[in-house]
């Protein structure tokens, strides 16, 4: 019996959930590479086809590897209700009314376009026209599970990528009913069994929007009065979960349930703490979807058809990456929000499994060709990070500073003036302190968003990447009073500094430093002053907490001065500095 217990089926499973949570977040964040791509490699090596197929030669194996994925979708089902949940959290009723426009154009003419010429490709390799109608679709769509998370809900790629997704997710369910008519089992009722779902669904939906308005926040109340998370967190599990099973019920899709239930708690002022602590759940359900995507590749069968499977993600990826484009561009949005979209929405979708696997079961597609296109789609969604930062960078290179110069604001290039490499929070800070003593500056990003509100707002601003060699010689770098670097990346940060050292000697150079180690870095690299962002601000942070002790004032003072003589030295030393440098703000004009 002892042998049996340890030997769980879900036990191991949950071993090999936990293990890869644990061990592919941590690395992946150090690499700087999404955990996406870990999970589903995980779930290759792991899974069923990679070291699973040895489990039964190999009983250790048992313990670290899944033979049967199937056990795992409800857990993969559950994740995608949460993620769904989520966006609905980030969502209102206005902000839905906003995007209208949005989602019922540019997503209907995504998703009706890019799978009607799909479709048509297909056909015409020989596929039969009603698979082809079913793989066309499928292929259009994209990643709601992995594209909202990268892009946002509020910049103006995110607010692209929503308005296309969400039509997706309220297309998924007519599709699968258009695929159960084409199916040659399909009956004659089966048009009458579509209207009964349409007028069921619309009553549900109906009774779930107005029903949440007058109970959710009662029901969130009385669980804020007890003060205790884990009842907080019942509320919520609560509503997701009914929500849900209720649009399940008349046959909608769980995830609409999960949606509503998500725009209906961002009504109420509760949506902050439920976010909070659903965060987690998230995160780890999502985990799991990705392993079961990365336990359905068969590597044998890869291996054998990987030519034509490379170059089926090569051509959906570029066709479907172009389309999106150009329907931006069509309908008015910046060639750098165009680029950027239509390379991040290029891969297929968590979806797309969903729409094959209804296909398969209505025999419109044969198992090998869901297959075929599955290890597509697994491919595409483990690079969609990839792509991601590939749409970034093209958005740089496509968003020249002459096509911003024609902004409202533009500089004027034969002054001197302070420039500005990085216009974030701190970088805003700095443009408004040498206004108010009306010191000329240029302000440069390489976010063309940022640039665009930062015009919008009055400040003097263009879109550069500084790093680039000419980039700061249009804006007369020769000429400038000061170079003031306010980025948050350390690394980026040393190899620019080092690199205008060397071409402007004279140059002051300003640099927010993150601590006093990386100070003493930018001294090494020539910096005329670095400004350690932690240390003023513990400093006084010290001195609140020791006055509200009741220590006197002059002590607290004298010791604060002493504290910060002893990093001058340290940094001094270290940075192998001739005289110490000066930390405080109030030091950092010429002498």
């Amino acid at each position: 019996m002892a042998e049996a217990n340890f030997a769980s089926p879900a036990l191991n499973d949950a071993l090999v959930i936990l293990g890869a949570a644990g061990i592919v977040i941590p690395v992946f964040s150090r690499l700087r590479v999404s955990p996406v791509i870990g999970f589903i490699l995980v779930g290759v090596l792991v899974g069923p086809y990679g070291l699973g197929a040895l489990a039964f030669d190999t009983k250790w194996l048992d313990f670290v590897t899944i033979s049967d994925p199937d056990r795992l979708e409800p857990f993969a089902e559950l994740g995608i209700i949460l993620l769904l949940f989520s966006i609905g959290l980030e969502l209102s009723f206005a902000r839905l009314w906003a995007l209208r426009k949005l989602v019922f154009g540019l997503g209907s003419l995504e998703l009706l376009i890019g799978g009607g010429i799909m479709a048509a490709a297909l056909a015409m390799i020989g596929q039969y026209w009603s698979g082809a109608i079913a793989l066309g679709l499928a292929l259009a769509m994209s990643s709601t599970a992995l594209c909202l998370p990268i892009a946002g809900t509020k910049t103006p790629v995110g607010r692209a990528a929503l308005s296309m997704l969400l039509f997706e997710d309220i297309a998924l369910v007519p599709i699968i009913f258009l695929l159960g008519v084409l199916g040659p089992a399909a009956a004659a009722e089966d048009g009458a069994s579509v209207v009964t779902l349409l007028w069921q669904g619309a009553a549900m939906i109906a009774v779930l929007m107005v029903g949440g308005r007058f109970l959710l926040p009662r029901l969130f109340a009385q669980a804020a009065r007890t003060k205790l998370p884990e009842n907080f967190l019942a509320a919520t599990l609560l509503v997701v979960i009914a929500s849900a099973l209720a649009t399940a019920a008349v046959g909608l899709s769980p995830i609409v349930g999960a949606l509503i239930a998500g725009i209906l708690i961002a009504e109420t002022e509760y949506h902050g703490e439920v976010e909070s602590i659903t965060e987690p759940f998230k995160g780890l359900a999502l985990g799991i979807f990705l392993l079961t995507i990365g336990m359905g590749i068969d590597l044998r069968v890869l291996g054998e058809i990987i030519g034509a499977v490379l170059i089926a993600v090569v051509l959906v990826l570029t066709f479907k990456a172009v389309l999106t484009g150009l329907l931006l561009r069509t309908m008015g949005a910046r060639r750098s929000t165009a680029a950027e979209t239509g390379i991040l929405m290029a891969s297929p979708s968590e979806t797309t499994l969903i729409v094959l696997a209804a296909a398969t079961s209505a025999q419109l597609i044969q198992p090998g060709t869901a297959q075929f296109w599955q290890v597509v789609c697994a491919i595409g969604l483990t690079i969609t990070p990839l792509l991601a930062r590939l749409g970034r960078v093209v958005a740089r290179r496509i968003e020249t500073p002459e096509s911003l110069d024609r902004l409202p604001g533009a500089v004027d290039d034969d002054a001197p003036r302070t420039i500005i490499v990085g216009f974030g929070r701190v970088g805003r800070l700095v443009a408004d302190m040498l206004r108010t003593h009306d010191q000329p500056y240029v302000a440069i990003d390489a976010d063309a968003d940022v640039i665009a509100a930062a015009r919008a707002n009055g400040y003097a601003a263009v879109f550069a990447d500084a790093i680039r060699g000419d980039a700061l010689d249009r804006l007369g770098i020769d000429r400038a009073p000061a170079l003031i670097l306010t980025m948050d990346e350390p690394v980026l940060a040393q190899r620019m500094v080092r690199k205008f050292r060397k071409d402007h000697p004279q140059l002051p150079i300003i640099a927010r430093a993150r601590d006093e180690e990386h100070s003493i870095l930018l001294y090494k690299a020539g910096a005329s002053h670095a400004v350690p962002e932690t240390l003023e601000s513990s400093l006084q942070l010290s001195e609140a907490v020791l006055v509200d002790l009741g220590v006197a004032m002059g002590p607290v003072i004298a010791s604060i001065h002493e504290k910060r003589d002893e990093l001058r030295e340290q940094i001094m030393r270290e940075g192998e500095l001739e005289t110490k440098p000066k930390l405080r703000s109030s030091t950092l004009q010429s002498e």
